[in-house]
């Protein structure tokens, strides 16, 4: 029979920090601090495996668990010398869950478990101290009725806020042992109210039913898009960490707090977090109330805070990682609840994998895996210009750096319906709950007016590189009114502000954002990174600052120029229309002369810019109906410019209208009908290299024909550019080394790979239309229904973000295979939009690539992920070895 159940009391666990996946991380990390002997109350795990079993089995518990679970619970009750459901001596339980891959605030919790009628007169009894009894018991019902029963939390909110007002209580520490008294039996009642039952007083009823609720919360809906933004598993499971309860909420000499071993946003080396006394856990992350500054604990109880930190140094040390701590303090003693590996900001990631190595902690290659392509993403976030003129509205905590302006809405279901319309949204609430999840995905920044560093809003923010300012308490919000005001200010929904996540500003109106200019730990751990990696980096880049900021974020060379982006700058497009008008070849090469000595400056920039590196330019491909105007309006304005009548611009549009574009008259296609556009883009990129070559400039052109799906098409466009080429250097008197390639974007390309070869010299795979034409998905209108295809597992990820390994990666292999069995030192490279995700980059440097080529902001994260790669690679063949 399976064993479902793992133990963890007096010193000795089942479990380790080895079996995340069994005991997910909180269960390990329980199970490792026991066994370091540190003071871990005793409890159990039910493993994630119950989990999946129990699904399996139509939400039955599998065979064996709950006995299991009751055995375990009777070596819980000898080391605590308790008993449960005893009514003298009575055990109390939490019950919480772990999944493997931390998931704070997706999933559900109950504490105080256990209590009923006749135990909570016990503990009464046992402390000498009754209103902690009944606070205790209050909370019990609360968080049972709103996580096992379903009850909307919002009516036991109304039930104690009331009583709060009655009485004129601010804290809820104010609270008399009557109100609490009054308020447990409203709540029973509420309860009887809404499920048609008095609350359960069976102590191994309530187990049940909290354990069969933690593995409902599994796929309830805020984890479910959880692990769909952090792309974790669904089929992994929770565990279940039943643990006996301490508690903090006993006295000025108990508390509980979270704390970090290291700032999770700037990653400084010092013990950083909050904690309350006479509190209990989810006091501190619900904000209940303001949260003290883990230093003061040295002040308020200097033995507790001294063993903290040496337990902190000693867990850090451990798992040679910064730690995410939770503890109680029970009448002066200490409880470590949880140790698991912090979240962090891609600034603290950095800061933190550099210093560990300088501390001798890890090596360089250990570093390299720490840090995740996306807390780069987050790093290279923009910031506030500091020169802007800014109107502060109020001052928060800094939760989540970065900087984002965008429209208010103060529910999240606004968020996520404004963003779908590509509106920019800044999510303002009260405080955040897990259930605001989805919209805190879609805003482009998040503001609490309560709440403090280690609060949902912060710790969620963090993970989601999302900037955030948590605590504004300045800000008095009303949901009713949809606005907020501060100091006889309003603003209302829909109105601008800024949010700066790094000073914790609110500022009012859109502000002027700068690009981020990373410190000496992201170029020190980026030289890390390429000691490791083999795949070369370059960047998408249309214009020469693009390529500029390419460069100084490590990009080495141009894998797409696309030359059409050039043609909408200024006036240009007019001479572009005056060419797709023209009637004639004279009448075509006319418009064209204008537009050359534009590309061929455009080009020199580019080419200074990656002075030795590789451009790869990509000739026309875009249809030419894209470059005309569509309203009635703007054809007339083109119609007088051009000097043509209306009636014959509209009839050439209309005849230049395809039923499927992007099918259709389109890349090589052109070049082959109007040889004299190829000509022309040809004349002005070896023009361009010519004249920088005189400069001293190291020129590498690459010409990269588009949309070849017959080596035909290809030879006849590679016969242009050569002739031109030819033209040029005997006329300059100078030559210049070059290579004509092709873009493999068509499935019959990857078929037919051996024969291109033998006249391409490099391939490159444009992802984005391989991928359109192998699913037969039109990219520009499959998102009104990708969606709804990933959230149903139609598909795992939505295939224009995430490369089909499956289906396009089969074609990119026979590709590369083919190519290269025609052409030994074949170029082969990517310059999709999958260029700059890190598990397709990891799938290029498998598939034998050269290089990968992204946007530019996404260069380090390429570099980073390519590098990975390698280290994933000797990993897994030493464990194959």
């Amino acid at each position: 029979m399976t064993n479902y159940v793992y133990l963890y009391a007096n010193g000795k666990a089942d479990g380790n920090s080895t079996m995340k996946d069994l005991l997910g991380g909180k269960g390990a990390g329980l199970a490792e601090m026991t066994n370091a002997g540190l003071p871990v109350p005793p409890g159990f795990t039910i493993s994630t495996e119950a989990c999946t079993d129990y699904y399996a089995a139509n939400q039955q518990f599998p065979e064996g668990m709950w006995d299991s679970s009751i055995a375990a619970l009777r070596k819980v009750e000898e080391a605590t010398g308790k008993g449960f459901g005893n009514k003298e001596n009575p055990l109390l339980v939490s019950v919480r869950s772990g999944a493997k891959f931390s998931m704070p605030g997706m999933m559900d919790t109950v504490l105080n478990l256990g209590l009923n009628e006749e135990t909570l007169q016990a503990m009464a009894d046992l402390t000498q101290n009754e209103r902690f009894a009944y606070d205790a018991y209050r909370r019990f019902i609360q968080m049972f009725g709103k996580i096992v029963l379903d009850i909307n939390p919002e009516k036991f909110d109304h039930i104690f806020n009331h009583h709060k007002e009655k009485i004129g209580a601010q804290l809820d520490t104010d609270l008399t042992v009557d109100s609490l008294k009054e308020i447990c039996q409203e709540f029973r009642s509420l309860v009887k109210t809404e499920t048609g039952s008095d609350f359960p007083s069976d102590p191994y009823k309530q187990l049940e039913l909290a354990i069969r609720a933690v593995f409902a919360s599994w796929n309830g809906k805020r984890a479910i898009d959880y692990r769909r933004v952090h792309k974790i598993s669904d089929d992994l499971g929770t565990a279940v960490n039943v643990v006996a309860m301490v508690f903090g909420n006993m006295g000025n000499d108990s508390g509980t707090g979270v704390a970090f071993t290291r700032n999770p946003s700037t990653g400084e080396k010092l013990l950083f977090g909050e904690y309350l006394a006479n509190a209990q856990g989810e006091d501190v992350v619900a904000g209940i109330r303001t949260p003290k500054n883990i230093s003061q604990l040295q002040d308020d109880m200097p033995e507790v805070y001294n063993q903290f930190v040496k337990v902190a140094e000693m867990l850090e040390r451990h798992y040679k990682d910064v730690q995410d701590l939770e503890f109680t303090i029970e009448r002066g003693k200490l409880w470590m609840l949880q140790t698991r590996n912090a979240k962090r900001t891609g600034a603290a990631a950095v800061k933190v994998a550099v210093d560990l190595v300088r501390e001798g902690v890890i090596d360089k290659a250990t570093a390299v895996t720490r840090v995740e392509p996306g807390h780069l993403d987050t790093l290279l976030h923009r910031m506030v210009d500091p020169n802007e003129k800014l109107d502060v509205l109020a001052t928060g905590l800094p939760a989540s750096p970065g900087a984002a302006s965008g429209r208010v809405v103060f529910s999240p279901d606004d968020a996520e319906a404004l963003a779908k319309n590509n509106e920019k949204v800044i999510l303002v609430r009260i405080e955040t709950s897990p259930d605001d999840f989805q919209g805190m995905v879609a805003a482009h920044a998040i503001v609490t007016a309560r709440r403090g560093m280690t609060s949902h809003a912060a710790v969620v923010a963090r993970g989601m590189g999302k900037c955030c300012v948590a605590g504004c308490g300045a800000l008095n919000i009303s949901y009713e009114k949809e606005s907020f005001s501060v100091d006889g200010r309003t603003i209302n929904k829909g109105d601008y502000i800024s949010v700066d996540g790094s000073s914790g500003r609110v500022i009012l109106g859109i502000v002027k954002l700068i690009d981020p200019n990373p410190d000496e730990n992201f170029e020190e751990f980026m030289t890390w990174v390429d000691e490791f990696r083999k795949l070369r980096v370059r960047t998408n880049a249309d214009t020469p600052h693009d390529a500029e900021v390419a460069r100084k974020f490590g990009a080495e060379g141009i894998g797409l120029c696309r030359t059409e982006h050039m043609f909408f700058e200024g006036n240009r497009i007019d001479a572009m229309r005056e060419m797709i008008v023209a009637k004639n070849h004279q009448e075509r090469q006319h418009a064209l002369a204008k537009i050359e000595p534009l590309q061929r400056d455009d080009f020199i920039g580019i080419f200074r810019a990656m002075n030795g590196y590789p451009v790869t330019i990509r000739t026309l491909d875009p249809p030419l109906h894209e470059f005309l105007p569509h309203s009635q309006a703007e054809v007339n304005a083109l119609a007088n410019k051009l000097d043509i009548s209306e009636e014959e611009l509209s009839t050439k549009i209309k005849n230049l209208h395809e039923a499927n574009p992007m099918l259709g008259h389109r890349g090589c296609r052109l070049g082959i009908v109007y040889p004299e556009i190829t000509e022309m883009q040809a004349r002005a990129i070896f023009n361009a290299a010519v004249a920088v070559k005189h400069e001293g400039v190291i020129v590498i052109p690459e010409v990269m024909i588009p949309l070849v799906s017959d080596v035909k098409e290809l030879a006849l466009q590679t016969e242009v550019v050569r002739r031109i080429a030819k033209e040029v250097f005997e006329k300059e008197g100078v030559s210049v080394d070059y290579l004509v390639g092709t873009m493999i974007e068509l499935p019959r390309a990857a078929l037919t790979a051996n024969k291109i070869a033998k006249v391409a010299e490099f391939f490159s795979f444009g992802t984005n239309d391989l991928t359109q034409t192998t699913y037969g998905l039109s990219r520009d209108d499959s998102g009104r229904f990708l969606p709804f295809y990933v959230e149903k597992k139609i598909f795992k990820d939505d295939p224009f973000q995430v490369l089909d390994q499956e289906g396009v990666g089969k074609l990119i292999e026979m590709a590369v295979h083919l190519g290269r069995g025609a052409r030994e030192n074949l170029k082969i490279g990517i310059c999709g939009e999958h260029g700059g995700e890190p598990s397709s980059v990891a799938f290029c440097h498998y598939a034998g690539l050269n290089y990968v080529s992204c946007s530019p902001y996404r260069v380090p994260i390429a570099r980073l992920a390519a590098a990975q790669a390698v280290l994933s690679e000797g990993k897994s063949n030493s464990q194959t070895a």
